[in-house]
């Protein structure tokens, strides 16, 4: 059976996040059930629909990123005031996206475990 695209965005998500070595990530899904990559039984990033990431991250950082990149970054009335944003998986690249992925992990990570791995300069 062939990968669908919703395989293919998790993949490469999994793949980044293999490449950071984040500590204590597991592969699993949201709660609605979509793929999802997950530290501590917490999702920090997940694949919304084919095409489209749903990412964690602080108030601040969202809106920041939102006005930074609004071709890459953006949200649906549905995410309005919660920590976090979705992602145009094909607007972004890996290096930009790899780091989005960390300071997601960093996030929902516990505070102990984020904590042992350097920041990234």
């Amino acid at each position: 059976m062939a990968a669908t695209e919703i395989d293919k965005s998790f993949a490469r998500l999994v793949r980044l996040a293999k490449k950071l070595k984040l500590e204590g990530v597991e592969a699993g899904t949201t709660y609605d059930s979509a793929p999802a990559l997950r530290v501590s039984d917490r999702p920090f990033a997940s694949i919304k629909e084919a095409g489209v990431m749903v990412l964690h991250c602080p108030h601040d950082a969202k809106e920041m990123l939102m006005e930074m990149a609004p071709e890459i970054y953006f949200q649906t009335p549905h995410f309005e005031g919660w920590p976090g944003l979705m992602v145009r998986l094909a607007a972004i690249s890996d290096e930009e996206l790899a780091l989005r992925l960390e300071n997601a992990w960093r996030f929902k990570a516990p505070k102990r475990l984020a904590a042992k791995r350097p920041m990234a300069r």
